[in-house]
């Protein structure tokens, strides 16, 4: 049986009992935070890991002006998938080789870095909606930062298509090298954690702008995106190195609570809530976790 159907009979199950069993879907087990005490309910890894590359067999004039469609199943890696594209001479989703999730994860979550965001190509993603299955294009899914959706209903996504550009496969394989060193040099990948804590902040007005610059020491980069870094305030409150328990705040990176050997998920909460007092009381501003709890 293949995950689908085995989704779609779970679904058939629990409308024929009326039961209420919880169950919890996941990828690369990235961005969640799971309770100390046993989940009592159904986990499902996502392990279609399938990616379909299409016109890549075109060539010339013809293959600059035709873009391609990607097609990866909810349970490949993003890694992968951004690497796959690269060696295909495929240009758009090279800022995707440092995330340590799939591309189910990535949909859901709207996730990005590096000046990039999984909507900026997406066309369309296959979802599993209360045991049926349907496709809705990118206009339906209503992407936010860090946000879609799909994180405000119990739509599983199965697949995503993508529509990628051509480029030069050298440079794009040149651009992961880039982008993986940077990302190893500036966060502490050699320790255990859910990756980045925060979301960072979006400046709701012109009025709360000028209150912030009053505060803290405002870019003119963050005043004309509206976006202020969780990491760069965690910093500016003196919080690294940071310790609860096992769990502390990175030296290396403010917005990671590392895993120092033997940290519960009590004490990362802990921690969490510590640094959103913290931040909200010395500059009015309430951080939201990109993190998800799973059995709190």
């Amino acid at each position: 049986m293949d995950i689908t159907s085995l989704l779609q009979s779970i679904f058939v199950s629990r409308l024929k009992a009326d039961q209420k069993i919880p169950y919890f879907i996941f990828g690369g087990g990235s961005n969640i935070l799971v309770n100390d005490k046993p989940f009592k309910g159904i986990a499902i890894k996502m392990a279609m890991r399938n990616i379909v590359i299409k016109n890549v067999s075109l060539r010339g004039a013809e293959l600059q002006s035709n873009p391609s469609l990607v097609r990866a199943e909810a349970g490949a890696l993003s890694s992968a998938v951004a690497r796959e594209t690269a060696k295909a001479g495929l240009s758009g989703l090279t800022w995707a080789i440092s995330l340590p999730g799939t591309i189910g994860g990535a949909v859901r979550g709207n996730a990005g870095c590096f000046g990039g965001e999984t909507k900026d190509h997406i066309v369309e993603v296959e979802l599993l909606r209360d045991g049926e299955v349907i496709t809705l294009k990118k206009d339906d899914l209503h992407f936010g930062y860090r946000d879609s959706v799909i994180k405000h209903n119990n739509d599983i996504v199965l697949s995503a298509t993508f529509e990628l550009e051509h480029g030069d496969p050298k440079k794009l394989l040149a651009e992961l090298d880039e982008k993986l060193n940077t990302r190893k040099t500036s966060q502490p990948l050699d320790s255990g954690s859910a990756g980045c804590m925060f979301k960072n902040y979006e400046i709701k007005s012109d009025d709360e702008l000028q209150r912030l610059k009053q505060k803290l020491d405002i870019s003119p980069e963050v005043s004309s995106t509206r976006r202020i870094s969780a990491g760069w305030l965690i910093d500016q409150l003196d919080l690294k190195g940071t310790q609860i328990g096992g769990a502390k705040v990175s030296e290396k990176h403010g917005n990671f609570l590392v895993n120092t050997g033997n940290a519960t998920a009590d004490d990362v909460v802990q921690l969490i809530t510590l640094i959103k007092t913290r931040v909200r009381n010395e500059y009015g501003i309430n951080l939201d976790e990109e993190v998800q709890y799973v059995g709190f």
